[in-house]
C-alpha cells in the first residue's frame, strides 16, 4: 500500500513538473537565461523527450554532427518531438562573425519560440549566448559575461570572435567586474 501512494505521489509531482524541472539541471552544463532562452552541452536522446515536456520549441546545434558525444540523428530525434530543428555547425577552432550572423538568424526566424541552443560542452553555446543576449535582448555585458563565465573564459579565438562581433556593433568590452583574460 505504502508503494503505490508513493509511486502516485511521484506520478503527480512529475505531470505537476517539480521532477521534470530538476531534470533540466540534469542536462550537461544546462543554463537558463530567460524562460524562452537556455544553452547546454549535449543533451541525450530522453532529455530531448524532456525538453519537449517542458515546453521547448526549438533546438539549435552549433556543433557537427560527428563530434565526439553527438547524436548522429538528432535532426529527426527533435523532429520527431514536434520541434524545430536548425544547425549551426562551428569549427571549434575558428568560429567565425557568420557562424554567429547564421545562428542570429535563426533566433530572429522566430524570437518567441522557447529555445535551446547547446553544442557539446556549452562553450561555443554560452558564447553565442552571450553575444545574442547582448545585442539582441539587451542584457547589459558584465550580466550576460558574468553568466559565460559559469561554464568558462573564452580565450583565443573564441574572445576574437566576441571582441569582434562585439566592436562591429559599438559595444564595449569594458564594464564592470568584466575580467577576459583566460583561467589557463
Amino acid at each position: 500500500m505504502k508503494s503505490r501512494v508513493l509511486s502516485v505521489i511521484i506520478a503527480a509531482l512529475t505531470v505537476s513538473g517539480s521532477l521534470l524541472a530538476d531534470g533540466l539541471e540534469e542536462i550537461m552544463n544546462y543554463r537558463e537565461y530567460a524562460p524562452g532562452f537556455s544553452s547546454s552541452g549535449q543533451p541525450s536522446r530522453e532529455q530531448f523527450e524532456l525538453l519537449k515536456k517542458e515546453g521547448f520549441e526549438r533546438v539549435v546545434y552549433i556543433a557537427f554532427a560527428n563530434s565526439e558525444g553527438a547524436i548522429s540523428d538528432e535532426d529527426q530525434v527533435v523532429k520527431d518531438l514536434g520541434m524545430h530543428y536548425a544547425q549551426v555547425p562551428v569549427i571549434w577552432e575558428a568560429p567565425t562573425k557568420a557562424d554567429f550572423q547564421a545562428f542570429a538568424a535563426v533566433m530572429q526566424s522566430a524570437p518567441d519560440k522557447r529555445t535551446l541552443l547547446h553544442c557539446q560542452a556549452n562553450y561555443r553555446a554560452t558564447a553565442f549566448a552571450f553575444l545574442y543576449r547582448v545585442l539582441y535582448l539587451d542584457v547589459p555585458v558584465a550580466e550576460a559575461k558574468a553568466d559565460m563565465n559559469t561554464i568558462w573564459k573564452p580565450d583565443g579565438a573564441w574572445r576574437d570572435l566576441i571582441f569582434g562581433v562585439l566592436e562591429d556593433n559599438d559595444v564595449s568590452t569594458q564594464c564592470e567586474g568584466c575580467d577576459w583574460t583566460s583561467d589557463d
